[in-house]
């Protein structure tokens, strides 16, 4: 399925289509069957049989009862929660897996992977925000909202949504491309990098850019943004085009670097991440937003 704007992309609530209906944190849970979003460690814990999906019903039998549920919704009328669980004797017939795997392999519909993604985040945050970071008492929710409270020193904290800016730059019919060591062999993507103190979106695009490859842009233009719970990312694309220098490869953070042409790519991550959507909308020469 291809999008036609980034608001539709997988992990954005766009992607869900109207049929997940939130709930404010901390909501009674009337403890009907529905869907247990699954987690052990850093791995989903999904039905593989008969086909790929979240685990749904009743609580498995082999959970058990110590592990509680995070309540974040309804998706089709039916109750969405989250698992965490620390047992590792997981039953035939289904799979573990990181959540990015699944991604990639496209092992889920959108609708499904989104809220796959709503929910490590939410997990994530909770995991970390058990201790007060300044006094080291526990905390409490905030009712209303995903906020804790310390019980030793009263500081509030809030979810932590980290920007990233990534950058599609073209010279005439090529896209310049970066590797990093530890993605899946061969794969390439877009320059990419998180936002630094007192920086601007657009002046983190440009920096990344010539720290990562020595290369200098211009035509710098939003074209839109994706959450990336990866672990708990926004990551906003531009499109810009090349100004000067060769490519000078920092080796501290890439593995590679160079230019590519549309007929010629290398692999790279599909349509349904940003870098794929932007290098599929704008990738052609002569299509870069013009406002």
């Amino acid at each position: 399925m291809e999008h036609s704007e980034s608001t539709e992309l997988p992990f954005n609530t766009g992607a869900l289509g109207g049929g997940f209906i939130p709930v404010r944190p901390g909501e009674p849970d009337t403890g009907e069957p529905g869907l247990w979003i699954t987690f052990m460690g850093d791995a989903m814990v999904l039905n593989s049989e008969p086909c790929i999906s979240f685990i749904e019903g009743e609580r498995p039998d082999w959970i058990g009862n110590r592990y509680g549920g995070i309540l974040i919704g309804t998706f089709r009328g039916r109750p969405v929660r989250i698992l965490d669980i620390d047992t590792t004797d997981i039953p035939a017939g289904y799979l573990v897996e990181q959540l990015l795997f699944t991604f990639l392999y496209q092992r889920l519909p959108d609708d499904l992977a989104t809220l796959a993604g709503l929910a490590q985040q939410v997990l994530g945050w909770e995991r970390k925000s058990r201790i007060c970071p300044l006094c080291g008492s526990g905390t409490d929710g905030i009712t209303g909202t995903w906020g804790k409270r310390c019980r030793g020193c009263g500081h509030e904290h809030f979810p932590h949504i980290h920007p990233c800016t990534i950058v599609l730059v073209t010279r005439g019919d090529e896209f310049l491309l970066i590797r990093k060591p530890e993605w899946p062999k061969g794969y390439f993507s877009l320059p990419s990098g998180f936002c630094d103190f007192g920086e601007s979106l657009e002046e983190c695009a440009c920096r990344e850019v010539a720290e990562e490859t020595g290369i200098r842009i211009c035509n710098l233009r939003y074209v839109g943004s994706q959450s990336w719970p990866f672990p708990a990312q926004l990551m906003i694309g531009f499109t810009a085009e090349y100004a000067e220098g060769d490519i000078i490869v920092d080796h501290d953070e890439l593995e590679d670097a160079a230019w590519f042409r549309q007929g010629s790519l290398p692999p790279t991550f599909s349509a349904k991440s940003l870098a794929g959507w932007m290098m599929s909308t704008f990738g052609k020469s002569g299509t870069l937003p013009s406002w």
